[in-house]
């Protein structure tokens, strides 16, 4: 009881809510990964298709998350990390073309949840390195903790909240915007906290607010100046 108390009592709350922003709007094609993955499963085994091959998923990606938390302190990985996380804000708001979907349906329960697991360690690079950025913020002993507890309460808005999710996106394109201008926020905290380049920085906290504010900028101007081309053509 004391742990438990002591961990919602000393988590860093702005880091949970950004893992969940994160993985709600980076993971909304890991619904349609298991729902095609599992439809040619006998009616009795897609629950257990979707919970097994979701557990095994969400197990993979802490594990991948844990190991990129702990390889961004190595030099420079934070600089290239930060510049990902912009471009992939960039294209979080400039709207891809369908493609035909390559995820093979099973009609074996394991065949099914090899299918999801894969398809979302394929899937999950995004997802991990804007996690692993937001987790950064967190003391070190509690990441781990911190990536886990993310995830597990982002799981179900992913699962079984997914058409509502897309739906709002639909209603409400500021919610993508401001997703799109957090992973930027965290993609220039990551650069300029990066070991190669904290030994010249004196002011560290200001420096930080400024190069995640220019990130979110950069994320949306970029993003706004790709759409107004395509637009144009």
């Amino acid at each position: 009881m004391e742990f438990i108390t002591e961990f919602f009592s000393t988590i860093h709350w702005g880091a949970v809510a950004q893992i969940i922003m994160i993985d709600i709007l980076l993971g909304g094609d890991n619904a349609v990964v298991i729902a095609l993955a599992c439809r040619n499963l006998p009616a009795k085994q897609r629950k257990q298709g979707i919970f097994w091959g979701v557990f095994g998923a969400i197990a993979l990606r802490v594990v991948l998350i844990t190991c990129a938390v702990y390889l961004l302190q190595l030099p420079f990985l934070k600089v290239v990390a930060g510049a990902l996380l912009v471009w992939i804000g960039v294209k979080l708001l400039v709207p891809h073309e369908e493609e035909d979907s390559n995820i093979e349906a099973s009609t074996k329960l394991l065949g099914a949840i090899k299918t999801i697991i894969v398809a979302d360690l394929v899937m999950s690079i995004d997802n991990v390195i804007g996690i692993a950025g937001a987790a950064q913020q967190a003391a070190a002993h509690h990441q781990t903790i911190l990536i886990i507890f993310g995830l597990l309460v982002s799981v179900p808005f992913i699962i079984f909240g997914s058409q509502v999710i897309l739906k709002l996106f639909d209603r409400f394109p500021i919610i993508v915007t401001l997703g799109a201008a957090l992973l930027g926020w965290i993609g220039g905290g990551l650069i300029v906290g990066d070991v190669m380049l904290t030994e010249y920085i004196t002011d560290t906290k200001t420096v930080h607010y400024v190069a995640a504010v220019a990130g979110a900028l950069l994320v949306v101007g970029l993003g706004e100046i790709i759409k107004r081309k395509r637009a144009s053509k």
